[in-house]
């Protein structure tokens, strides 16, 4: 689930590269280089964390550690965690629909393709929910051989891309399928991909199905195919938040709605993209937010991973 609180108008891109902080920080940025002007603006660019703040979040993993879901309430998160995805959707329905404004900033590689000479293209949104990036992709597209995928394992959320009235099947296709699955979808070949989207999805995973997820992924792919991918990061204030009996295993919780979801380091997304030699890592990046409620002088700091890995 993609939490709606990445406020303040992206002008540019708001992540760093893990091994080129310093020289990718960008022009344009809003940096915060006075304390005292913290509540001029909702949001800040590329906030560092001190000691204290750091030492906080630990402090709050660990006490969620000690008082995890109980162990005879455990299974039935791992069992069918569609059914969980299904009773959100249902509640909310198409309201959940985002209009992901900074797709164009930090994923000007995916709009390449609705370019009028972009020539043949298959984009594939895995964990489409309402079509966030399917609709927002195809709203703008002058290719007329663009075609755009999107699955997600909750067929109500299916119901709602194809119930949408923007919905038109010669230019896409929406379907039910898991990313853990031990095959790929019948309705995609082999290496026909030329991209695929996969935003807030392997955090819905448990970590045990992420290995098969990325070899899926691999299949689908043509050779030098994209993975254009953003997830949480560690101690994002989403996870912070979490109180007692919330956490099934070490930095994975389930939310009030029963739907899970794992908080990622940057070493660990790319060890997962890395594994047999799969992927080549373009982007590894940390997008470091600090959040503004100016009316409640509130900070909320996000931690937010974004990555770009191609297809050896």
């Amino acid at each position: 689930m993609e939490d709606n609180v990445e406020t303040g108008k992206k002008r540019t891109s708001s992540v760093l590269d893990v091994e080129k902080v310093e020289e990718n920080k960008k022009f344009g940025s809003r940096l915060l280089k006075d304390e005292s002007e913290v509540f001029s603006y909702n949001a800040w660019d590329h906030v560092d964390w001190d000691e204290e703040q750091e030492k906080s979040a630990k402090e709050k993993v660990s006490a969620q550690l000690e008082n995890p879901v109980p162990l005879e309430e455990q299974e039935q998160y791992y069992k069918n965690p569609a059914d969980y995805w299904n009773k959100f959707y249902e509640k909310n329905e198409n309201r959940f629909f985002k209009n992901r404004n900074w797709l164009k900033i930090e994923f000007p590689e995916l709009f390449d393709t609705s370019k009028v000479d972009a020539g043949r293209k298959r984009v594939f949104e895995i964990g489409c929910g309402a079509g966030n990036t399917m609709y927002p992709l195809l709203e703008q597209n002058k290719n007329a051989e663009l075609f755009v995928y999107a699955a997600d394992y909750s067929k109500t959320a299916v119901d709602v891309v194809v119930g949408n009235k923007n919905y038109n099947p010669k230019r896409s296709l929406a379907f039910v399928w898991d990313l853990s699955s031990p095959n790929i979808p019948e309705e995609i070949e082999a290496e026909s991909l030329d991209i695929v989207v996969l935003i807030f999805v392997m955090s819905a995973l448990a970590p045990e199905q992420w290995e098969q997820a990325v070899k899926n992924i691999y299949r689908m792919l043509k050779p030098g195919g994209l993975v254009l991918f953003r997830d949480y990061g560690r101690y994002d204030l989403a996870q912070l938040r979490f109180k007692k009996n919330r956490l099934l295993k070490e930095n994975f919780y389930i939310r009030g709605d029963g739907t899970r979801v794992y908080f990622f380091t940057s070493e660990e997304i790319a060890k997962i993209f890395k594994q047999d030699n799969l992927f080549r890592i373009e982007q590894n990046a940390v997008d470091r937010r600090l959040i503004v409620n100016r009316q409640r002088k509130l900070k909320m700091y996000r931690v937010w991973l974004q990555g770009k890995f191609r297809k050896i």
